[in-house]
């Protein structure tokens, strides 16, 4: 197991610590340990490019843990009222759809990477979901949140597609 999966596996791990402390209305501590998970899908990536660790197992697991993170997070707000649950909607749909998109690709043989805007709503989300967790009780924040989150999301996933329209093309 190479350095950058453990580090994958760290951030799968520190979800439900996350989740007590949140839970437990402990938000420095979950917003600590939040922030840490955030931090190593930068370091796991890192490490797997700069190390050569690029693993099958890594490309599949570290956009996963991203996700299981931030749709953790995302349904804790929901739970607490300071997020819609269709907000969470839009973000699950827009995953489940850059996924489906990605295996009819592979089935001709071709990779899509991780688009910039990708990476940026990763961001976005990841950094807005933090900023709820400390001022959640904040509306117009929460709401000013959650529409650069939706922004980002459903402008990636368009450019996903739009980009990557041949794909449809090319099936069988």
């Amino acid at each position: 197991m190479t350095t950058a999966n453990k580090i994958t596996i760290l951030r799968m791990l520190l979800i439900p610590v996350f989740l007590v402390l949140a839970y437990l209305e402990k938000t420095w501590w979950a917003l600590g340990v939040y922030i840490v998970a955030c931090i190593t899908d930068t370091v796991d990536g890192y490490i797997a490019r700069h190390c050569n660790q690029v693993t099958n197992f890594g490309k599949f697991m570290d956009p996963l843990a991203d996700k299981m993170l931030v749709l953790a997070a995302m349904i804790f707000f929901v739970e607490k009222g300071w997020m819609p649950g269709w907000t969470v909607a839009v973000v699950l749909l827009r995953e489940f759809a850059v996924s489906g998109l990605r295996m009819i690709a592979v089935e001709q043989q071709r990779v899509i990477a991780a688009a910039w805007s990708g990476k940026i709503k990763t961001t976005v989300t990841m950094v807005g979901l933090g900023v709820i967790l400390v001022f959640g009780e904040i509306a117009v924040l929460r709401w000013i949140v959650i529409g650069l989150i939706l922004l980002t999301t459903v402008y990636s996933g368009a450019e996903y597609f739009i980009k990557n329209k041949d794909v449809f093309r090319d099936m069988k």
